[in-house]
């Protein structure tokens, strides 16, 4: 059986100053893993890096703009300066504005978070599958959401990112499936983030009542299948989406 392992691997995480993605930078630190984290912010990156130094980790703030391509690619190439190589990627930035019929939402708006949402995404895959080749096999998580599964007015802009995010998945999975990397994503519901809460106005119960499950997910239940998904576990796990919701999507 394998270990549920990083140990000796090179990851890269954006997003990484809060939320899903602090939380998947520290679950893949205690699995072993070294963390490039990668954000626009460089204070949250540090807070991290010191969190996960006091684990007896490595973790490197990496500011950058995943939303621009240059933003992307620099990076990609700085995980593996920092790092010796790239093994592991979760990539996770994102987010949405407050939710407003689409004929409302402010271009300028709508580009950021298209660019934020699928863009990054598909950027951060092309120059990390291009690197693990390289290298002869990787593994990478992206992280989409349960409305890459389902629509959702008044965020149309952030739902069809989030489907564009699981066709990429599906897609350069197949194309990467006989070179030893594997790509996979996760659609988590609602979550427990900064991001949240702000829609929110601060409830993290406003959407108890619509999860089967009565309650919102925790970063670190995200986290820990993002783990799974990289290790050595998920070894034939390929172009799939696994849903994080608390049983929503199932309905």
């Amino acid at each position: 059986m394998s270990e549920l392992t990083l140990a000796g691997q090179a990851a890269m995480v954006t997003g990484a100053g809060s939320g899903m993605g602090r939380a998947a930078a520290l679950a893949m630190a205690r699995a072993g893993a070294r963390v490039l984290l990668v954000g626009r912010r460089a204070e949250p990156l540090e807070a991290v890096a010191a969190e996960i130094a006091a684990l007896g980790g490595k973790a490197i703030a990496y500011p950058a703009d995943v939303s621009q391509r240059a933003g992307v690619r620099a990076a990609v190439d700085a995980a593996v300066k920092e790092l010796g190589a790239l093994n592991l990627a979760f990539n996770n930035a994102g987010g949405h504005g407050d939710p407003a019929p689409i004929e409302q939402v402010g271009e300028d708006e709508e580009d950021y978070y298209i660019d934020l949402n699928f863009r990054s995404v598909y950027w951060c895959v092309k120059y990390q599958v291009a690197q693990m080749r390289r290298q002869g096999g990787g593994a990478i998580v992206n992280n989409a959401s349960i409305f890459g599964l389902k629509g959702m007015g008044g965020i149309a802009y952030y739902a069809a990112s989030k489907f564009a995010v699981v066709g990429l998945t599906k897609s350069v999975a197949l194309e990467c499936a006989a070179d030893g990397i594997r790509i996979n994503a996760v659609a988590p519901g609602g979550t427990e983030t900064p991001n949240f809460l702000r829609v929110m106005n601060g409830d993290a119960h406003a959407m108890d009542a619509m999860v089967p499950m009565g309650r919102i997910g925790q970063p670190d239940e995200v986290a820990d299948a993002v783990v799974w998904l990289l290790s050595p576990q998920a070894g034939y796990v390929t172009g799939s989406v696994l849903s994080i919701d608390g049983g929503l999507s199932a309905g």
